[in-house]
């Protein structure tokens, strides 16, 4: 089983994963990429009704286990345009204006150019720059000359994401849009990796997680699992002047393991149990001390009676904007103990169904 960092053959698929399209509710460019992934590594895969991808590598009279990790995006829906040609739009999912203004965008499944309209400094008023835009009032700039022209190229209906292709810098780092939650999806195709795993494994890539966690309650019912485990990028406010129980996640610790949520409770000895596997193989790994936000655990939890359910996360600095960054150790480390998880299961499984 290897444990450390990441190959050039690991960064090109996560790359790969990152450059893909793939809105809450207009998937399909991401979807194709996993289906195919999943194959490749001889799982039997299904598309559900609402687009999740399930992945099974089953084994006869061992216990049922889940991972899952989303493969949908923030972004934006477009929903007509004005009579200058610039498109009006609304966020899919939580996406904050202010990392919106002035960022290049990419729009429609042709990838046509934009940019996030901003006055500039000299036209704005005191109460302008004192107070952040609202979606209402921005536009995406496409370089349209009028209404027509804009809706024949991005009707309404399609969807745009923030333009930034993914970029390794400084020391093992990567900056891209979409690392939550691509960095799950990720370890969930490592995982699938592996032929003679004591388990019957599922791997539930699902849709629309940033509207709702929809995707992950219908898959789960038809899945029905007897162990959940969801993968997540989440926060990380780690830099400059902040108190560290505000910090929530610290990049380049690690994976982080969460006590709860604002959707689920993580099962205390399923917990335990992932941190003692962590300790004995020595993966890097700290506690998430944020209680905001909600993931896919929650739906999986509850979906069809309970479930034990744990979250294991990658620490992402400014998540849902243009720009996310990601340490590569912390990607490893999120890949490894779902590894070693699932080999060592036996080891805990009396414990966790007890």
């Amino acid at each position: 089983m290897p444990v450390g960092g990441l190959n050039d053959m690991d960064i090109e698929l996560l790359k790969k994963l990152l450059n893909a399209r793939g809105v809450s509710g207009d998937e399909g460019e991401i979807r194709s990429i996993l289906r195919k992934e999943c194959e490749a590594r001889g799982a039997s895969v299904m598309t559900d009704a609402l687009g999740s991808v399930i992945a099974r590598k089953e084994k006869p009279g061992a216990r049922r286990v889940a991972l899952d990790a989303h493969m949908d995006e923030v972004g934006f829906l477009i929903t007509g345009a004005d009579a200058d040609g610039s498109l009006r739009y609304q966020p899919v999912g939580g996406v904050d204006t202010r990392v919106v203004m002035a960022k290049r965008a990419l729009v429609g499944k042709d990838r046509l150019p934009g940019v996030f309209s901003v006055k500039a400094i000299h036209l704005a008023s005191e109460d302008e720059m004192k107070n952040t835009s609202k979606h209402k009032d921005l536009r995406i700039d496409i370089g349209a000359n009028d209404k027509a022209e804009a809706e024949r190229l991005c009707p309404p209906g399609c969807t745009a994401v923030f333009d930034s292709p993914p970029t390794l810098f400084g020391d093992g780092r990567i900056v891209s849009r979409a690392l939550d939650d691509r960095v799950g999806c990720f370890s969930l195709l490592a995982a699938l990796e592996h032929d003679d795993l004591p388990v019957d494994l599922t791997c539930v890539f699902a849709v629309q997680e940033e509207i709702g966690l929809r995707g992950a309650r219908a898959a789960a019912q038809r899945v029905q699992p007897e162990l959940g485990i969801a993968f997540e990028g989440t926060s990380a406010n780690d830099l400059g002047d902040v108190a560290s129980n505000r910090r929530v996640t610290e990049q380049g610790k690690g994976v982080a393991i969460s006590f709860m949520d604002g959707a689920s409770i993580g099962h205390r000895i399923l917990r335990k149990s992932l941190e003692t596997c962590a300790a004995e193989h020595a993966i890097p790994w700290h506690a998430k001390r944020g209680l905001s936000g909600g993931n896919d655990a929650g739906a999986i939890q509850r979906a069809y009676g309970a479930r034990p359910t744990a979250v294991l996360s990658v620490p992402c600095r400014y998540i849902h904007s243009a720009q996310s960054t990601a340490a590569l150790r912390d990607i490893a480390a999120a890949r490894d103990l779902a590894a070693a998880f699932l080999y060592d299961f036996p080891k805990y499984e009396g414990q966790v169904f007890n």
